[in-house]
């Protein structure tokens, strides 16, 4: 006699992005139509590329208020942008600003960091005490972050084997680093430093508070960021 077993019925789609859909639908497709049209028919050209953190409090499109088509956006964790590595590895930052550049020939690129970012918090309790803290029982997330080194030399020092010392205040000194680095990074693609030069790209460095709502934007000249507006209370 043989016996059956229930066929496995397949997970179902998460409601809430349904509803979300649904919303969408209705809402802000219904009164853009005519720019969805435009863009499947002539394709993207938007002018700034973001490369921001996959952190879920962080849409950069929700945060600029960005109408479909104009921000080309990466997002990773903490917000790197990795240095020129034309090797085997996988390279899916890279590869996202070589098209962003070469293909879309964006103006700006901006680089955003956040209040408050998991993984530049990680890095820095796992330099602080490498041996009680393990930054990931994964394979990808500790090398990744490694990027955040010489924007850690520049933040430190801190005092080693005591995770404690790791303050808000030295994580966002840290954070704020990193985007100078990322910028960095980036001018040792050969096609960024090229178009920076001639005058037909710039590179911006952002930070966000997640609390209150303020961006900071570097200032090239000072090395600071600087508020751009005043958020609300």
């Amino acid at each position: 006699m043989t016996m059956t077993t229930p066929a496995q019925t397949a997970p179902a789609f998460p409601d809430r992005l349904i509803r979300g859909y649904r919303k969408f639908l209705d809402g802000r497709f219904s009164s853009e139509q005519g720019r969805y049209r435009e863009l499947a028919q002539e394709g993207q050209k938007p002018r700034i590329l973001l490369i921001g953190c996959c952190d879920s409090r962080v849409s950069p499109e929700v945060i600029f208020d960005a109408r479909p088509g104009e921000i080309f956006v990466v997002r990773n964790v903490a917000n790197l942008a990795p240095p020129y590595a034309p090797n085997d590895d996988l390279h899916g930052t890279s590869a996202a600003l070589e098209f962003a550049v070469m293909g879309l020939r964006v103006e700006h690129i901006v680089v955003m960091g956040h209040a408050g970012c998991g993984g530049v918090r990680a890095f820095a309790e796992n330099e602080v005490d490498p041996y009680t803290r393990p930054l990931s029982p994964g394979d990808f997330i500790g090398k990744w972050v490694k990027l955040l080194a010489p924007a850690y030399e520049r933040a430190g020092p801190l005092p080693h084997g005591d995770p404690s010392a790791v303050s808000e205040v030295f994580v966002e000194k840290l954070a704020l680093e990193s985007v100078k680095q990322s910028l960095a990074n980036l001018r040792t693609f050969p096609c960024v430093k090229t178009l920076e030069e001639r005058g037909r790209l710039s590179l911006h460095g952002a930070y966000f508070g997640v609390m209150d709502g303020v961006l900071r934007v570097l200032n090239p000249e000072t090395g600071n960021f600087e508020q751009v507006e005043h958020a609300p209370a």
